[in-house]
This record gives C-alpha cells, structure tokens and sequence, in this order.
C-alpha cells in the first residue's frame, strides 16, 4: 500500500474522530491428494471514518484510497454522528483516551517467492507424504497467508502506521479404518510473511512423522467412557477454553449483554492455579502471534490481566465500555476489514503455565485421558461450552495408553477451572487462531496443559 499522510486531513475533525485507510491481502493454496484445487490472492483495501459527539456514533467507509474519498467518509461520519445525537440525545461526555504514536513493520527483508514458487514448496510437501506413507488415503496441504495494512489517525493525537503479517501451512492426513475415514490435523506457522516463517520444505519431514504416528494410534483407538473424568488437557485446547469459554465472557460488551462474569470483579471464579491474560503484543519477552500496539480506536495497547490466581481481575475494553465502568481502554478495539466498525475483540489469550510437568501430571493419574487437539466448538456467555476432541490418549496407571477415537468434551468453563490441581511449566501458542465475533479476526491463543475433571463423551 502506498504512502499516505493522514495528518493533512486533521484540520477537518471537528468532533472525536477516527481515521482509518486499510488493505487486507490474503493467499490461499490447496493440494488434495497431489491435485490443486484451490489457487487464489485477493485484496480488500478502503478508508473509514468514525466520529462521536455526546454519545452517538457516525460511521462511513469507501472502497476507494483517493482523497476525495477520505474527505468524503470524515464529512459523512461527522454528518451521521451529529444527526444521531440531535436524535438520541445521550449528553454522554467525552471518551477516555491513551493516545500513542506508533510504526510497526513486519514485512520480509528477504526476496519474495512468487506463487509458482510457493506452489512447488507445498508440492514438495505433498510428494514427501505421498512418497514415505502411500497408505495415507487422502491428504490436504493448505497454506493461507494474510497481510494487514493500515494507517490510523485520531482527532486526540493517537498515530499507527502497521503491517501485520501472517503465513499457515495445515496438513490434514486420513486413513480407511473398518470402512470409515480416520482424519488428523495439524497447523504450523504464525507471525510473519512467508519467507520468514518457512525456509524448506524438508523442514516438515519429522512434523509429518509425528502427524503420521498420531494418525495410526488414532485408527486403532477406542471409545472413551462417557462422564465426568479427570483429564489433561494440552496446550492447544487450553488456548481454545481460555478463548472461547472464557475470553468471551469477560469482554465488556458481551458483560453489559448480561455475561455470566457480570458483577464478578474481585470473585474467586477458577482455581488459584489459573491466571488468564489477553496479551496485547509481548508475552515473555517475545512479540505475540498477533500483536497489537494501537487498537483501531487509537488507544495503547495493554495487557488485560483477566483471572489472577483464581480471581476475576477486568475485563476487555473500547473507550465506550471503559467510559461505562470508569476504568481505562485496554486498546481491545479491532477491525477486520477497512469497513468494519471496531469491536472488542481478543488479541493474544493465554492461561499462564504453572510449575509441573507433563510427565508428573501424568503420572499422577489412574484412570484418565489426555486430550490433545480440539476441532471447532461452541461456547456462549454463560461459559458453557463443547469442543470437539480429534486426538487423545488413555492415561492408565500414570501412564499413557490407547489412542482414543473423535470425542467431545463439555462442561462450564468456570466450574472446569475450579477443578484445575496441576498446571504445566510449558507454554504453547495456538498462532493459526480465528475468532467469528460478528467480524473474521486473527488471533493468538495460549495454554499450559491442566489437570481437571472435565465431561467427556464415549459411547
């Protein structure tokens, strides 16, 4: 995307106002069984402008980057925020505000690979498959990348200039057992364009090894018994529950829609074990899988300690919600597109890992399971939820057993997590994660394993 200087057009914010010029551009490439079935790039680039006066909001984009259309959307988004106040009259005072000034750039210093060359990376993928496990039924390499790029300026002094990146190769495997297809999936990548999230394709071998060697435990595997069992569940389905279960529960304008953690500041909600935080751009000294340093408000990214040892601490905020609960923003305003309006939305949500290991929390169980991967679920703002479970393992007498068939687990994620006895020293990051808030959202999702009791399904 070209350069644009927004600061040109400030003179003509005459309420709060938001400025935004955006381009999405998404790649997707599909291999199924050696064939391309799907071969695509697209770009989705505009400006929007949104404007605040005592409470009303005025909204308005254009699918053009030209200066005509940015002085259009400032015009029609004042415009619409007057009209709605004269008709509303909320006589709300002015939003909070944390303005910042910030440059980002995650782009490739390293020369590009044209789509001809990124087709032939994933058909070497494909033929190394093919060729160490010609048993394999079917499989799928699918590489999805997505660079977001954005200016943004706001009438109270905040300034972003980014370019986020992100690059996933998933691999989906699939054998014929007794008739029926046994599948196992896997996803590799996160931050970053690339070529600097993937070197060669030789790189994948023992990776496929390990998928293969899951994929023929799993096409043996039996059918777990059914209830409420003591379980382990791994890293990817923790950064899953933190998200869905509880990440949405605590994002302030599903609270003031009547969440379960409404009214919970301060209560003991999970066991003194769990810590969950949003992250907004740094965990540990690294940069997050989607990093965040100015919300689409303008307002400095934080960190949003949700649940410290065991209590509910804040939820997720926009200026609007901070406004409401007279708190701070948490810089958790996010658009998809150009022509999106901002909603709060996670950025990076991780239960923070604990002091055991695997293999204690393993051997400290008789009769259980370790759940390894989820498939998409549900959950709603009660915290009640189901996933689904496409890989496991028996755990008997402290030690792992039989693979265990497609299951599904349940539960209230706040009764789940006062269950929770051990919590991995091991942190993982989920860096292929979506959220379907309303909008499509890239996000970060982060778990240690945990011991709890958990319903699972069997037969």
């Amino acid at each position: 995307m070209k350069t644009i200087d927004l600061y040109q057009y400030k003179e003509l914010f005459s309420v709060y106002t938001e400025l935004r010029v955006q381009k999405n551009t998404e790649l997707n490439i599909t291999f199924v069984n050696g064939n391309i079935v799907k071969n695509s790039q697209s770009s989705t680039s505009g400006v929007s402008a949104r404007a605040y006066l005592n409470g009303a909001w005025g909204f308005a984009s254009h699918a053009e980057i030209s200066e005509e259309a940015i002085k259009k959307v400032i015009k029609e988004a004042t415009d619409n925020a007057k009209f709605l106040d004269a008709k509303v009259n909320k006589r709300k005072g002015p939003l909070p505000s944390r303005p910042a000034s910030i440059e980002k750039d995650f782009s490739t210093k390293k020369s590009r690979l044209t789509q001809k060359e990124l087709i032939h990376f994933l058909r070497e993928i494909d033929e190394m498959v093919s060729r160490k496990y010609p048993k394999i039924a079917s499989r799928k390499i699918f590489l999805n990348t997505l660079d977001i790029e954005k200016y943004l300026l706001t009438s109270d002094g905040s300034y972003l200039k980014a370019m986020i990146p992100r690059s996933n190769i998933y691999i989906s495997l699939s054998l014929i057992k007794n008739g029926e297809p046994v599948t196992i999936t896997d996803a590799y990548g996160g931050r970053g364009q690339f070529e600097d999230v993937f070197s060669s394709p030789s790189d994948f071998e023992e990776k496929i090894d390990e998928l293969y060697r899951h994929l023929v435990n799993k096409s043996e595997g039996v059918l777990p018994e059914p209830g409420i069992k003591t379980c382990i569940i791994d890293a990817d389905i923790a950064g899953v529950l933190a998200h869905e279960a509880i990440g949405h529960t605590v994002e302030a304008d599903l609270v003031l829609g009547g969440s379960v953690a409404y009214g919970k500041i301060g209560e003991q909600v999970a066991s003194p074990l769990i810590s969950i935080v949003d992250f907004a751009n740094t965990c540990f000294d690294e940069t997050c899988p989607v990093p965040v340093f100015i919300d689409d408000e303008g307002t400095e990214a934080k960190d949003a300690i949700l649940i410290e040892n065991g209590i509910l601490k804040s939820y997720m905020h926009n200026k609007e919600s901070a406004q409401y609960f007279g708190v701070e923003p948490t810089g958790n305003a996010r658009a998809y597109l150009f022509s999106d309006e901002p909603l709060i939305r996670m950025r990076n949500t991780a239960i923070l890992p604990g002091n055991d290991t695997l293999e204690k929390m393993i051997e400290s169980i008789d009769d259980g399971y370790y759940l390894v991967k989820a498939s998409n679920g549900q959950a709603d703002t009660t915290s009640e939820f189901m996933f689904g479970v496409t890989l496991g393992y028996e755990i008997k007498n402290g030690k792992l057993g039989r693979a265990i068939k497609d299951t599904t687990i349940s539960g209230v994620a706040f009764d789940v997590l006062k269950t929770v006895t051990m919590v991995s020293n091991e942190i993982k990051w989920i860096s292929s994660g979506w959220c379907g808030k309303k909008q499509p959202m890239p996000v970060g999702m982060a778990g240690p394993a945990i011991k709890c009791q958990i319903n699972i399904g069997g037969r």
